[in-house]
């Protein structure tokens, strides 16, 4: 289909439609018919595209709309709303950007409507009482933001920090006083007790001036080199403090950077200074749900990429702050705490230890608190689904433990994925500390149509709580990370997953006219890396973990089923195509194998490995996993992959992975990422480190890693006939071209050393989180109106949905009958395992348990000691008195 005409920007689709309708009546008339042939409904783009091919049957003529003004309208529509005599279309002629109209389907008639009413379309189809009722719920965070700069263009939607050094920059030239915040926030600026950058002396923008050029002067006359000690006091009588630099020519440099910024701005400069500032020390990051460890954790429920990404993240983060630090003339320690839940049922984790070091680092530990309800300590794993009812108070008590152990406030705190953000925005809240969130995958997005048939789902899901969370954190935001343009705003033919909360409704319970703005500034692209002491080329072979290879070669192609793995590889000379993920419905291990299967000329060139699950579904305890559990079997045998196919077990020892992907690279195989959606793709960034050509979805993050047909290849999740010739052509041209494979390799590595690595992505974060503490400070009052109406949407709808989420008892073991014929011997076992099991339950320690029973034991002793002392005295008593009696007078 040719390219249709784009709108002009003046244009809108209410003023364009109505001609356009006319200029095709007689066949838009039969199309429209048919859109409301079914009643009521919803229907997606494939929807109307088929009913339209229905509608023309002439090729060329269909062709001919589809390349006008109409066929734009039409391609650029999400989804309608056919509510006879009304069709109601929401378009998206490009990201961020939606208008919506709806159409008489008898008249053709054509009118532009509100967001809301759209939803109310919407709603009819679902719970037409709730779409008509006026006092129904309806949610509006835009209407707070009337004061709030936003970006305009598509193409610069994830650019927040140089947008707000770009606003600054023309506030700081255009108005005068503008510097004063600026100089304010400095005076704030402290570490502890001590003072930092300014004391009162400067507290006037006029005298920061005048004072930065006397020291500029008095500067100039040191060697670079010379510590700041050596002019410190003389400093800090013209009122600088320490934060500067550690030598002359970085104070001089801070220093000129300033001068900058107050006198002729300009965005370079505002990102720079603020780049330089001593504003965070101490960082909380929350990662709340499954299990969180640095071993035998990957693969376990709910627990997968977040882990990696987040240890990454602590590595990469400890690591720059030193650096800045040293740079800054500061003699201070970071400390970061990865805040999530102690699990006392840990499996054979670390995950019940209440504070882990984090290796590689030196001022970094995971801290574990646990989940407690009136009941006592949960002791089992919480699906992250379930999680909801026990966040408020984990809140409070993980607040009240970093406290004590940071002795004082984070300076940034960190959320991540729903339960992770909600939790990091209370705390945020009640702290007053700059707060910054991470999607990590937001669940809307994953199941279509999960907002208007959330009651459907909301049994096994929750969503109505996972959606309410979810829209309270972005708003609660200081800003907001993500890895690619995608996740925020999509592609031009798919939404992005924030761009999806930008309106929606949940019939029944509340409609949200304006939940998000992908054009806040509040919106930053920082993609991640892998640990690259454990990703690297397979070519670096000094570098290799060799120790590892006789355990991979059993993994891969020893012939007999375990429990590691099951299948076996017939012809182990072919490349092995080669997957590693959770196995759940999105990241669509199954559907790859299936490809596989359907796929003869794939299957006479390479073999299919991968790692993922496990091989038991009644070990599984998530519902999705156990699905797909037993999918796999079925699917070995109707394609018969025995000798083509291997099934590994899920692998928890990241370095023997990292040693796999290399291993696969041995063979020149290559790596598949097929989810049906992946909001970064953590695994293709492993992959591409270790030079393993790639093949990733199309649908999210890995769209944007992968330079199509240079350093990877794009796959379509939904076409596997499609995906998987794709990657036969890949093979078939190395069998051809000797060298195709290496080129492919070489791309993948530069890609990754421009744009994925974690240095980048520190420098990046650490910035963002100077710039938005000061931001926040700038514009206050706006933040504390939202804060406001996100507490009262808190206290009222979310907390009231979490009563819904059932709370499991665990109750205690009911006793054993006892055997009719029992010795003395047996009872006291008896009697012990049943304190035993009291014990476990009520996690009473024995030691604890020893005390408490000498303490009882030393007291019932002095309470017969003083009985007895009373009966001798009573007795003492009436013996005298009756041997008195008995005397004569």
């Amino acid at each position: 289909m040719a390219a249709s005409p784009a709108l002009m920007k003046s244009d809108s689709i209410a003023d364009n439609m109505p001609e356009a309708l006319r200029e095709r009546r007689y066949q838009m008339k039969r199309c429209f018919a048919r859109y409301l042939q079914q009643g009521k409904r919803l229907m997606k783009l494939h929807h109307l595209m088929d009913e339209l091919e229905k509608s023309i049957d002439d090729h060329a003529e269909r062709t001919q709309l589809l390349e006008g003004t109409l066929g734009y309208i039409l391609c650029s529509t999400q989804e309608a709303a056919v509510v006879p005599p009304h069709v109601a279309f929401a378009v998206r002629p490009n990201p961020g950007y939606w208008e919506y109209v709806k159409v008489n389907a008898h008249h053709l008639t054509v009118e532009g409507i509100t967001a809301t009413e759209y939803l109310k379309f919407k709603e009819t189809i679902y719970d037409d009482k709730w779409a008509t009722d006026e006092n129904a719920l309806e949610v509006d965070f835009g209407a707070l933001e009337h004061s709030t700069p936003h970006l305009t263009l598509s193409s610069s939607i994830g650019k927040g920090m140089n947008f707000v050094s770009k606003f600054l920059s023309s506030k700081l030239w255009a108005e005068k006083e503008a510097a004063k915040p600026l100089v304010e926030h400095m005076l704030s600026m402290k570490h502890r007790d001590d003072k930092l950058m300014i004391n009162e002396t400067l507290n006037t923008p006029a005298k920061l001036q005048a004072a930065l050029v006397v020291a500029d002067v008095f500067l100039s006359s040191f060697s670079t080199d010379t510590p700041f000690q050596n002019f410190e006091l003389r400093l800090k009588e013209w009122g600088f403090e320490k934060g500067w630099g550690d030598t002359a020519a970085r104070v001089r440099e801070t220093m000129h950077s300033l001068s900058e910024v107050l006198q002729a701005p300009d965005p370079v400069n505002v990102e720079n200074f603020f780049g330089r500032l001593p504003t965070i020390f101490n960082i909380v990051i929350f990662s709340v749900h499954g299990y969180f460890g640095q071993a035998n954790v990957l693969g376990l429920p709910d627990t997968g990429g977040q882990v990696v990404y987040i240890l990454d993240q602590v590595r990469a983060l400890e690591e720059e702050l030193l650096i800045r630090f040293k740079n800054q003339g500061l003699n201070v320690k970071p400390q970061i705490l990865v805040v999530t839940r102690l699990i006392p049922d840990a499996q054979g984790t670390k995950c019940n230890q209440e504070l882990e070091a984090i290796e590689g680092t030196k001022y970094s530990n995971i801290l574990r608190v646990p989940f407690r309800t009136e009941n006592g300590v949960l002791r089992q794993w919480v699906s992250r689904f379930d999680i909801y009812p026990y966040l408020e108070k984990y809140t409070q008590d993980a607040t009240t433990k970093i406290l004590e152990l940071m002795e004082g406030k984070p300076d940034l705190i960190i959320g991540n994925y729903t339960d992770g953000n909600l939790v990091a925005s209370l705390m945020a809240n009640k702290l007053q500390v700059t707060l910054a969130t991470i999607a990590h995958a937001l669940e809307k997005t994953k199941y279509e149509n999960s907002d208007v048939n959330w009651k459907q789902k909301d049994s096994k899901y929750h969503f109505s709580c996972q959606f309410t969370a979810d829209i309270i954190a972005m708003n609660s935001a200081d800003f907001i990370i993500t890895s690619t343009f995608q996740e925020i705003a999509g592609s031009k033919e798919r939404p992005g997953q924030y761009e999806s909360h930008a309106a929606y409704t949940l019939p029944g319970l509340y409609r949200v006219a304006s939940g998000i703005n992908v054009f806040d500034p509040k919106f930053n692209i920082a993609a991640p890396g892998a640990d690259q002491t454990v990703y690297f080329p397979s070519t670096e072979a000094q570098r290799r973990f060799t120790h590892f290879h006789p355990a991979i070669q059993e993994l891969l192609f020893n012939d007999k089923d375990n429990d590691e793995h099951i299948g076996f590889l017939e012809d182990k000379k072919k490349p092995i195509i080669f997957s590693m993920a959770r196995l759940d419905t999105v990241k669509n291990i199954t559907g790859l194998v299936e490809w596989y299967g359907k796929n003869e000329r794939l299957r006479s060139l390479v073999n299919l490995v991968v790692v993922a699950g496990f091989f038991d579904p009644s070990k599984s305890k998530d519902r999705e996993e156990t699905a797909e559990i037993r999918r796999m079997p079925t699917l070995i045998e109707k394609y018969r992959l025995k000798g083509h196919f291997r099934w590994i077990a899920a692998q928890t020892d990241k370095y023997r992975n990292g040693e796999l992907y290399r291993f696969i690279a041995d063979t020149r195989g290559a790596f598949v990422q097929p989810a049906l959606y992946e909001a970064f793709g953590l695994t293709v960034i492993e992959a591409m480190n270790c030079g393993l050509p790639t093949f990733a979805t199309n649908q999210g993050g890995p769209a944007e890693i992968i330079v199509d047909g240079v350093s990877g290849f794009h796959i379509d999740p939904h076409n596997g006939d499609e995906a998987s010739n794709k990657i036969a052509d890949f093979f078939q041209k190395c069998k051809n071209d000797d060298e195709y494979w290496n080129t492919v390799s070489a791309a993948s590595l530069q890609r990754i050393y421009e744009c994925y690595t974690w240095k980048i992505y520190a420098n990046k974060l650490l910035n963002m989180g100077n710039m938005y503490t000061f931001w926040k400070m700038l514009n206050c009052k706006e933040k504390l109106a939202k804060q406001r109406y996100v507490q009262m949407f808190y206290n009222l709808e979310y907390r009231n949905l979490v009563k819904t989420v059932p709370i499991p008892s665990y109750e205690l073991p009911k006793p054993v009958p006892k055997p009719i014929h029992q010795t003395p011997a047996d009872s006291d076992t008896e009697v012990v395992r049943g304190l035993t099991q009291c014990m476990t339950r009520f996690e009473i320690s024995p030691f604890n348990t020893y005390i408490a029973v000498y303490k009882l034991i030393s007291k019932l002793l002095l309470i017969l000691v003083l009985l007895v002392l009373l009966f001798v005295m009573c007795w003492t008593h009436f013996s005298t008195n009756h041997s008195q009696k008995a005397l004569p007078f």
